[in-house]
Order: structure tokens, then sequence, then C-alpha cells
């Protein structure tokens, strides 16, 4: 190991912290120079992002002790499968998301990179944390940036919108310093493995209190990973943000289900003891009734900007139940779920934007009823000429953004042959593969849940799809840049590569879950010596 390998799993915290405080100090009106940092940042971070994938694809973990202190007091970076994914997951929908806003949403307020970079600070540091306390600081760094980028452009609605999730962030953050003190105060540490460790040797009278203070941590969790009823904030909130802050929010849903999954099977695995599989039957549940929720909200929605609210909660949902039956196979198909729901939801909220430009949007249900069944406007008004033509000539931008649309479409509903489909698939087969007698009565309910939320989403996108681009187009000719277009290209392009290599990306979600429920490498590593983690 050379030296700057050796302060590779920290990189990707340094780097948007460095760009975040040089914007704050080059100022607003240097936007030339801010745009060139933002940018620097965040293409450094997707090439570290893939250097760590390659790293952590490989037996044991690789830690990082900042101050050389113990692993019990000091901060200590953990870098598995799982964070790995994660954090390649949040770098390349950053760059994405910053990519499309040098068009013009970086100009639309005040310190947009610093809160964008600090955003992206605060993500990957939640995601390499290796204790709960830096859990809670990467959390309230990442909350504060997503305060401001959900204000990002002002609006009365956007206000309104961001000011409610701000409290209910708040209220969030205040459970887990609750849940992290009552945990500290019974186990004595809040590092996770070492917390693992001692969760199975807890006193019985103590174990009550310490299951109670784990539930309230596990609430604000889910909070962010917004599960019903915890999660009826989220639609408002992105459909009111501007493109480029609902694009980079839309992970931050997946930082609560990446919390839920690192702990829970830490400390509730098959070794917790007398507190193994605690809240199992809460996460299926739960899971099951947000993808029902989504679905719901899914048909309900009337813009596009709500609908891809409303399909975050679908994909928190499917991730919950999936977790929640606590098999190694079914988390790895979730897993790979989870990198296709990313990518396409935030290709989806991209392009709303440009699909929505031009348009006097409202009464899309109208716009499409009038349009099937011909009520309405009489369509013998207008010129001869116009009732006798075939059809109208398609502008080539009108076209492209269409297709890009069914690309979403089908990938967020799960349609074959492409990933969302695999990744299903992947989830309900070892449900109905037991090891002896039939598929349990969960099985069906999981899958009928994922079918009809499946079905859903084509409802809803074909009916959203035929208001935008055929009930209603837009008034005047649509004007798309490259510099907006190319990240949705580059996020449904990925979705493509997830297919095609469906293959090798199940194989690495699959060692990714069959280590965090066989944790052994991930403890010994962690709590053993520093050559023993790298």
């Amino acid at each position: 190991m050379t030296v700057w390998t050796d302060h590779l799993v920290i990189a990707p915290i340094v780097v948007p912290m460095l760009a975040g405080a040089a914007t704050v100090v080059a100022g607003n009106g240097r936007r030339r120079l801010l745009a060139g940092l933002g940018l620097a940042s965040t293409v450094l971070l997707v090439l570290l992002s893939a250097m760590l994938l390659v790293t952590a694809d490989a037996p044991g973990v690789r830690i990082y002790r900042l101050g050389d202190w113990p692993v019990s007091f000091g901060i200590v970076l953990v870098l598995d499968r799982l964070s790995a994914m994660m954090v390649a997951l949040a770098s390349v929908l950053g760059l994405a998301a910053f990519v499309f806003s040098l068009a013009r949403w970086h100009r639309a307020g005040t310190h947009f990179h610093p809160l964008f970079q600090f955003q992206l600070m605060g993500l990957n540091g939640a995601f390499l944390t290796g204790d709960l306390f830096n859990l809670f600081v990467f959390f309230e760094v990442m909350l504060a940036a997503s305060y401001g980028m959900a204000l990002h452009g002002s609006g009365t609605a956007r206000v309104r919108a961001g000011l409610h999730y701000i409290v209910i962030n708040l209220l969030a953050s205040l459970l887990f310093l609750i849940g992290v003190s009552v945990v500290y105060g019974i186990a004595g540490t809040l590092n996770m493995a070492d917390l693992a460790g001692r969760v199975p040797d807890v006193a019985p009278e103590d174990r009550a209190l310490l299951e109670a203070g784990l539930a309230v941590l596990g609430i604000a969790f889910l909070i962010k990973a917004a599960m019903w009823p915890l999660g009826f904030w989220l639609p408002g909130t992105y459909a009111a943000a501007s493109a480029p802050a609902a694009a980079i929010l839309s992970i931050l849903s997946k930082v609560g289900i990446y919390a839920v999954l690192r702990i829970w099977l830490l400390l509730f695995g098959d070794g917790a003891g007398a507190s193994a599989a605690f809240g199992a039957t809460a996460l299926t549940a739960g899971g099951l009734l947000t993808v029902a929720f989504g679905s719901v909200a899914v048909l309900a929605s009337q813009n596009l900007t709500r609908l891809a609210g409303a399909s975050v909660l679908v994909s928190s949902g499917t991730l919950l139940t999936a977790i929640g039956m606590g098999q190694a196979a079914v988390t790895g198909g979730a897993l790979l779920y989870l990198a296709g729901s990313v990518l396409a939801i935030g290709a989806l909220f991209l392009l709303v934007e440009l699909v929505e430009r031009g348009r006097d949007i409202g009464a899309d249900v109208l716009a499409v009823t009038r349009e099937a069944f011909g009520t309405g406007e009489h369509e013998e008004d207008g010129e001869p000429g116009e009732r006798d033509a075939i059809g109208v000539p398609i502008p080539a931008t009108v076209a492209t953004l269409g297709v890009s649309f069914l690309a979403c479409a089908l990938l967020i509903a799960g349609l074959p042959p492409l990933s969302g489909f695999l990744a299903k698939f992947a989830i309900l087969s070892p449900l109905f593969a037991p090891s002896g007698g039939a598929p349990p009565p969960i099985a069906w309910m999981v899958a009928a849940a994922l079918i009809l939320s499946g079905l859903a989403t084509v409802v809803a996108m074909a009916r959203a799809g035929m208001d935008a681009f055929w009930a209603s187009p837009a008034g005047t000719p649509q004007r798309v840049s490259i510099v907006e277009f190319l990240p949705v290209a580059l996020l449904l392009a990925l979705c493509v590569a997830l297919t095609v290599g469906a293959g090798p990306a199940l194989d690495y979600a699959t060692a990714a879950a069959e280590a965090l429920h066989t944790p052994a490498n991930y403890l010994r590593g962690v709590l053993g010596t520093p050559e023993g983690g790298q």
C-alpha cells in the first residue's frame, strides 16, 4: 500500500469539504470559478468512487482511523462493498445533478455551490462512518445542506414545502440524539462493530431499555427512509424543489435505508442472542404499507414532479420489505434494486423539468380525458386542412424527451427485461424457493405488492406521458441544451449498463448482502489490528 491509497477511504469526504470551503471563500460573484471548482470536485468524486468499488470488491473491510486513536474511542471510517456502492451512487447522481444545474439553476440563488458540496460531504460521510455518533454528525451536515437545497430558487410553494421538510427532519434529529444517548448509556459504546459485540451480553434487566433506545433510533432512520406513515412529507417537498436539488435529495431517503440495513443486521442478526430479528415484522409490514401508500400516491399524482416523488416512496417500501425478510439472497436483490431505482428516479427528476418546460401545467387528468374521449372543445374547430391532416411532425427534441421518459417509466415500473424487473425477480425468487415446503404467505404478499405497484406506475406514467407529449404538449418550442440533457442520458445509460451487466452486478450485490448477514469479517476488520482491516 502506498501512502495515497491508505488515505483513499477518507477522500470522498475531504474532496467535497475542501471544494465547499473554497466556494465559500470565492463568493457568489465568480460564477465561472465556482462552476469549475464544483465540476472538478464532482468528477474527482466519481473517479474516487470507482476506485473504491474496485478496492472494496474483496473479502474483509478497510478501515481508516483518524488520529490513529483506538477504534473504541476515536473516529473510524469503514469501507466495504455496501459503503463503496452507496458512495458511487451518490457521486454519480451528484455529478449528473451538478452538470444539469450549470444551465441555469446554479445562478437562481446564493450559496448553491457550497451547499451542494457539503451535501455530498454529508452523504459520503454517512456511508463511510463506523460509529453512531459520527453518523449523527454526518446526518446533520447532510440535512443542514439539504435545507438550503430544498429552498434554493425561492417561491411560495418551495418555501412552504421546505419549512415542512425542515420541521420534520429536526424532529428526526432529536429522536436520533435521544436514541444514541440511550444506547450509549446502556452499552457504553457507539462504535457499530463494538456495539454488535456487546448486544448479546447486555443484562436481561437492561435489554428492554436498549431495544427501546434502538427503536427510537430506528424511527429517526425510518423518517428519513419515508416509511408509512412517516413519509407524508416527501412527495410535496421533492415536487417543490428545483430539478437538480430534487435529484440529489432523492438519494437522502436511501441514507435512511442504508442506516437501517447496516445497523439492524449488525445488532439484530443471527448472533444477537435474545434480540435476534428484533423489529423484523415491523420492517416488513411497514414496507408493504409504504408500497401501498406510494402506489396510491403515484396514481393520485396529477403532475410529473409529484409522480417522481411518489416513486421514491414505492422504492423505499420495496427496500424495507426486502430487508425485513432477513434473507441474504433477498437483500442482494434489494441492493440491485436500490442501485437501479436511484439512477432511474434521479433521471426522472431531471427529465421532468425539460418535459414540462413551456407547458401550461394544470388539469393534467382532464386534458388526457378530453383528448381520449372527445369532451371539451369540438373536434371540427379549426381549418379544414388541419382536420384532414393525418399527423403532425414531432420535433427531434420532443421525440428524444419522449423516448427518455419511456425509458424512465419502464425502469421505475420494473418491466422486463430491464434492471428493475431483474432486481424484483431476484427479490422474489428466494422467497418462492424455501428449503422445505410451500412458499409462506408473506411471499405471496410481497409478490402482489411488487406487481401491483409496478402496474400502478405503468398506469400513472402512461397517463402522464400522454398528457405531456400528446394531449397538451408544450405551447412553445422546447429548448434543451446539451448540458441539461447529457446528465439524463448518463443516468439512463448507466441503467442500461446495469441491465446488460446484471450478472456481475447481482454477484456484487449478493456478496455485499452475505457480508451484511454474516458480519464476522466486518467485526474482525474493525475491532482487530489495523493490518487485519486492510
